[in-house]
């Protein structure tokens, strides 16, 4: 048995910290995984920023309600998910994917949560565990499934190693040609297909 496990942001979605540094005017916050492979080192400096410009929750929030997925990307899942099981696996938050998830369809999310005062400042997150994404495909293998995953960041390329069949999605030329052995797709089109034929053997 399959079940295929994708990323979010830069795959099905676009990059929510990119939007909201566009939307804010604050160019440091389109660091993303893409640029900085350690993530509590990424997520240090966002609230760092996020605390000197006294923005929090509400402004976030606001943007992510005019964010739209990526053209196709919506077809693109509901065909996956009408021929194998199909679980996202992200290093978001609750709080910023719920709208989003409803845009989608609604799918299965896996991700972590903010820790959120009263005044809607963000004071810290919490990982839902260490290496979630590895984490969650080993659990997933041991239980019996076999794992397919994509992604496009530094911090997928784990769950993408160790899984099955895995494939780059739009990933940076920086990161597929560090990863030559990890096939690099840039069409939903050609992920559908290259995930079918692993699934038909």
């Amino acid at each position: 048995m399959f079940i295929t496990c994708l990323d979010l942001e830069g795959v099905l979605v676009p990059e929510i910290w990119i939007a909201f540094a566009e939307a804010a005017g604050i160019p440091e916050l389109r660091r993303t995984t893409r640029d900085e492979p350690d993530y509590g080192k990424l997520m240090q400096f966002r609230l760092a920023i996020l605390k000197e410009h006294r923005l929090g929750i509400r402004e976030i929030q606001k943007t992510i309600e005019a964010i739209e997925p990526l053209p196709g990307a919506k077809e693109f899942l509901d065909e996956l998910r009408s021929s194998v099981q199909t679980i996202i696996l992200s290093d978001t938050f609750e709080q910023f994917a719920a709208p989003l998830m409803k845009k989608l369809g609604q799918p299965t999310i896996m991700c972590n949560t903010l820790d959120v005062a009263p005044t809607g400042e963000i004071t810290g997150y919490r990982m839902r565990c260490e290496k979630s994404k590895l984490a969650t495909v080993r659990a997933l293998q041991s239980i019996g499934y076999e794992t397919i995953a994509a992604g496009d960041s530094f911090n997928d390329l784990a769950m993408i190693e160790a899984s099955k069949a895995g494939f780059l999605f739009r990933a940076p030329d920086s990161i597929a040609a560090a990863h030559p052995e990890v096939p690099a797709l840039a069409e939903y089109d050609e992920l559908l297909s290259s995930i079918k034929n692993v699934i038909n053997g």
